[in-house]
């Protein structure tokens, strides 16, 4: 396959890192998204790097024992490493600050520390096998204060940076899951919510791995994914992914059920707000789109995959070494390797190889892949990157190879024009707004942010329209209805029509010696319009008489 078989591929900028070895131990924070790689437990040297940090964090420490986990606070100011089941150690990175390690136990009696998570530059949570505690780091006087705490059995937890949420696996089978939520020194217990499982338990082990959930921010909402290898219902073949949202306030709910159709090793990713999932037996991807119409039953809706399973794009990694050796042919990635490590929302790390990457969705041979131009709009509309490709499909669906009916024309010019008029009116309240006295520093008054799905009339005009009417080949009839076709979305949206666009259409009607057509345009479009143009600046003075 080519690149525009592809929807998939690796960043071409990744993280390097020394890959990990009985000497080097690698940690990755998912907070600051950063790699750990800890020589010698840290004796020989800890180098840092990050997707955007342009020089790598160096240091070495003291080694104390192995490291069981290693993360910054947010911004970098301090370091915590955790040695021991029962104290995690901090260094202040403070400019003219005491480099002094001071160390902090947990509070618990005879609890040991699962982990620890930064939720700010200074506040830490201790997430032990009986409870959670919420502290707050106090760099000048090397100490911490307990802020809050809760008392609860846990096997398991998971933290969502994006969201600042952490959840706790609780219970026996571990399927019930208490979410805890920070913000500026505060913890907010939420209402916990139990998964289900796809059968009834025959044993009273541990039944929910952290393995199979992931939590993830799709669409400006908080979810946990459940990746369930069998299905609730016995007729059903292959896993599923179960998306339950988790609101600030109010209970989680089970909303969407992605249908895998196949059964084996999965890992879960969130790109551009698509939940990919990776099968490692054939080595191919599908992305699902939770805005697009899925099958509703009146609970959750169902969801097919947007796209046949297609392999992330080929990978080549560059030999690095002497000058000598780095001229030699770069070496092939191999892809969904068993020694790949997947996190949110779009990370995947090989430890093994050094890598570490971010996923990406291309949109070009999407268009390709996708036949049902309205489906097509609606995905490609929700998309960070659409502009481009967007008029691309408008412009291809008016060529003479690959003409689309007008129906189809109409449909797409729609779509387009209800996401214009969304930000038309967007506009227009905060424009309404300021002049009626709000504040600008209001937090209820923002300035709506203008997507790239915004695609307005000097956009159509510069990249479809103008270029489609020199087309030689094109029949007139169909030019003209395709002009008219988007005049008519645009009154339909209640969106004045510029005059540009009125220009474009005379000018084509003229050029066809279109008069009879010209006349009704001129009466029911332009001459009806509070500024009407000067018809004479456009027409050859031949023609006048028949306005």
């Amino acid at each position: 396959m080519g690149e525009e078989d592809y929807y998939l591929e690796l960043c071409d900028r990744p993280v390097h890192f020394e890959k990990a070895n009985p000497v080097n131990c690698v940690f990755f924070d998912e907070a600051n998204k950063q790699v750990f790689a800890v020589r010698s437990g840290g004796a020989t040297g800890v180098v840092v790097k990050g997707p955007d940090d342009r020089n790598p964090i160096s240091f070495r420490m003291e080694d104390k024992g192995e490291v069981k986990c290693i993360k910054f606070s947010l911004e970098n100011k301090i370091l915590a490493v955790q040695r021991t089941s029962k104290t995690v150690d901090f260094s202040n990175f403070i400019p003219d600050s005491s480099q002094l390690e001071y160390t902090q136990e947990c509070k618990t009696k005879n609890a040991n520390i699962l982990g620890f998570c930064w939720t700010s530059s200074t506040e830490i949570v201790f997430i032990t096998d009986q409870g959670i505690e919420f502290y707050q780091v106090l760099p000048e006087k090397r100490n911490l204060k307990l802020l809050k705490s809760q008392n609860i059995n846990v096997n398991w937890y998971m933290y969502c940076p994006e969201g600042a949420v952490i959840l706790l696996s609780t219970t026996v089978l571990g399927n019930v899951l208490q979410p805890f939520y920070f913000r500026a020194g505060t913890m907010s217990k939420l209402p916990k919510f139990e998964i289900e499982l796809p059968a009834v338990p025959k044993s009273t082990k541990l039944n929910l791995s952290e393995r199979d959930i992931a939590m993830a921010t799709i669409y400006g909402q908080l979810y946990v994914l459940f990746l369930r290898h069998h299905s609730r219902i016995s007729n059903s073949t292959g896993a599923e992914v179960v998306l339950y949202h988790l609101p600030r306030e109010g209970a989680c709910k089970k909303m969407h059920i992605l249908k895998l159709n196949r059964t084996g090793k999965f890992a879960l990713n969130v790109v551009d707000n698509l939940v990919v999932v990776h099968h490692q037996d054939t080595e191919t991807s599908v992305i699902f789109d939770i805005k697009l119409r899925g099958e509703f039953d009146g609970t959750v809706t169902f969801h097919h995959p947007v796209l046949p399973a297609r392999s992330i794009q080929p990978y080549q990694i560059p030999v690095a070494g002497p000058a000598p050796v780095t001229s030699q042919s770069p070496v092939p990635c191999k892809l969904y390797s068993s020694s790949w490590i997947v996190f949110q929302p779009d990370i995947i790390i090989s430890a093994s190889q050094g890598y570490l990457w971010n996923l990406q969705v291309k949109l070009q041979p999407i268009v390709n892949l996708l036949p049902d131009k309205g489906r097509l709009m609606d995905f490609l509309l929700q998309r960070k990157e659409c502009k481009m490709v967007i008029l691309s499909v408008c412009s291809q669906m008016l060529s003479e190879s690959d003409r689309a009916t007008l129906p189809v024309i109409a449909t797409v010019f729609d779509k387009l024009n209800h996401e214009y008029k969304k930000y038309l009116d967007a506009e227009q309240s905060y424009t309404t707004a300021l002049e009626a006295g709000q504040s600008r520093s209001s937090p209820l008054l923002r300035r709506p942010v203008r997507t790239q799905a915004v695609i307005d009339q000097s956009d159509m005009y510069t990249h479809v329209l103008s270029v489609f009417t020199e087309k030689k080949d094109m029949p007139h009839k169909f030019v003209i209805a395709v002009l008219m076709e988007y005049i008519r979305s645009l009154n339909q949206f209640q969106i004045t029509v510029q005059h540009y666009l009125h220009e474009l259409v005379i000018k084509t009607l003229v050029q066809h010696n279109l008069f009879y057509m010209l006349h009704q345009f001129l009466q029911y479009h332009v001459l009806s319009d509070s500024k009407p143009l000067k018809v004479s600046t456009l027409l050859p003075t031949s023609c006048l008489w028949t306005c």
